[in-house]
């Protein structure tokens, strides 16, 4: 008989209920609430319903050294966070970016590019912050996509007047098939000359987009904007939601990271609408560009896009900003995978 309570006992020592803490249970219910959010309200699904779960996933609670935490050497959540820490997801990710983005926006207003080049201002923010508050750098050089642009509508309405917002910009040319070839090509060229250690990002990038528009490879530029970057995505979401384990992530660090995040955005948004405010006093007539676009350098494609569109029909239904704010949008997303090759280099 006491050999079966001594069992017992131990096995009740091995268990979730007997190593829960608080923090565990908050972690949990924030998991919770995260896949609410993304079932109910629609609101970025493919993002939060895995890292909602991997929350879950990486809160419950366990006796250490059982060699199954997204923490423990060897582990297959450990194996499968690499990815993260070691940045193999990010260039499987633009490559898949590239293959689903159509350039021609841009291509046909190369001017947008410099709203672009002006919203990646957030991340060497945050980066110089991050270093002035002590952290390692390259902790830093990921603080810049901690958020989703849920804050940019109220930047932007703070920072334009009703007649700003009420600007109509005239419909960009059609872009012919051979440009649309040639642009990755020249593209990478051009960019990852100037910023070789930014190779892996802009190499993906830029050839998954080659893949879209030549037209012979329909079958890769498929795969790459399809499931690749959906198994690519689930994982980040599932590895990073299962990082926040509890007595990892609920410290100072973390709050002062997410802060960060929060900043860089701001930092970004506020920079890009001012820039293209500044841009306009020097353009007349239709050559004036609505600053609501502004907030669309931002490399969340097509996310701050369709912020620009949303709010811009707000205040005329007939005012469609939405092509318009592709051409910084994808700016956005080559001038972040420069920014990070210029961080990279800082840090070799």
């Amino acid at each position: 008989m006491s050999t079966i309570i001594e069992n017992l006992k131990q096995f009740w020592f091995f268990t979730g209920f007997a190593n829960a803490t608080w923090q565990n249970l908050a972690m949990i219910l924030i998991g919770i609430v995260f896949i609410t959010i993304a079932i109910k309200k629609g609101w970025e699904p493919l993002l939060l319903v895995p890292i909602g779960f991997g929350m879950i996933i990486g809160n419950i609670p366990m006796f250490p050294g059982l060699n199954i935490g997204v923490y423990e050497d060897g582990s297959v959540l450990n194996t499968l966070y690499q990815g993260v820490k070691q940045g193999w997801y990010p260039p499987l990710i633009f490559l898949g970016i590239g293959a689903m983005t159509d350039f021609s926006a841009l291509i046909s207003q190369p001017r947008l590019l410099l709203i672009g080049a002006a919203a990646q201002t957030g991340i060497f923010g945050a980066y110089l912050l991050a270093l002035l508050l002590g952290f390692d750098p390259n902790q830093s050089a990921y603080s810049y996509m901690a958020l989703v642009p849920v804050i940019q509508r109220p930047i932007m309405l703070a920072l334009t007047t009703k007649k700003e917002r009420l600007i109509k910009m005239p419909a960009p040319r059609p872009v012919s098939q051979r440009e649309k070839i040639i642009f990755p090509i020249v593209g990478f060229l051009l960019t990852a000359f100037i910023v070789p250690s930014g190779l892996p990002l802009l190499g993906m990038l830029f050839f998954g987009n080659l893949l879209k528009e030549s037209g012979v490879t329909r079958r890769l530029a498929e795969t790459a904007r399809g499931p690749l970057i959906d198994v690519v995505t689930t994982l980040i979401g599932l590895t990073v939601g299962a990082s926040t384990q509890a007595d990892k992530f609920l410290t100072g660090n973390s709050l002062k990271i997410f802060l960060l995040g929060l900043l860089s955005f701001v930092i970004a948004t506020t920079v890009g609408v001012l820039f293209v405010k500044f841009w306009n006093l020097f353009l007349k007539g239709d050559r004036k560009i609505n600053p609501l676009i502004g907030n669309a350098g931002v490399s969340a494609v097509p996310d701050s896009a369709r912020v620009s569109e949303v709010v811009g029909r707000e205040f005329d239904p007939d005012n469609h900003l939405l092509m318009h704010a592709m051409g910084p949008n994808v700016a956005g997303v080559i001038g972040s995978a420069v920014a990070a090759g210029i961080l990279l280099g800082f840090l070799g």
